[in-house]
């Protein structure tokens, strides 16, 4: 699947099937670029540039054909945990109470346990929807370089999380 490479082609094909069954996209598209703005200048390990990732998980979405509210939480949900804005952010953006509920659950404080973490995300089916989407483009070991014993690990966590979201 090339179209991961750059993150043009990837909202391209995201954009490409949204347009198959949603009429306003207006909402991912400001999702896409709050998103684009807060993780500029970010890289992921591999190099690869951190708005692939939340873009994948919005293309897995798309692909379930999930409503506008879905997909634009997917595209920001490694915002607040991973760059340095803030709730109050995303509302003075115009984000609503629907997402920033979901935003708020799907940040992880690492205070809490991380199973317990995805319990409760479990009481928000749209959070539920991202996190699912979200474990499984992470599970995905072909986007790693190399797969080391830590890989592995995450990868069995994530199949627990997996198993307990879906339970």
């Amino acid at each position: 699947s090339n179209y991961m490479n750059a993150h043009e082609n990837s909202y391209e094909f995201l954009c490409e099937k949204l347009n198959t069954y949603m009429t306003d996209t207006s909402l991912v598209e400001r999702a896409y670029k709050f998103a684009l703005v807060s993780h500029a200048n970010q890289k992921r390990k591999s190099g690869e540039a951190y708005i692939v990732h939340p873009v994948c998980v919005a293309i897995i979405l798309a692909e379930l054909e999930m409503d506008a509210e879905c997909i634009a939480a997917g595209l920001l949900h490694d915002v607040i945990e991973d760059t340095d804005y803030t709730f109050e952010d995303l509302r003075a953006a115009g984000f609503d109470n629907e997402i920033i509920e979901v935003l708020k659950l799907m940040t992880h404080d690492d205070s809490v346990p991380y199973m317990e973490y995805v319990t409760a995300i479990k009481s928000n089916p749209i959070a539920s929807a991202v996190k699912l989407a979200d474990l499984e483009h992470k599970s995905d070991l072909s986007r790693l370089d190399g797969i080391d014993e830590k890989a592995l690990k995450r990868k069995e966590k994530y199949a627990t999380a997996i198993a307990l979201l879906k339970a």
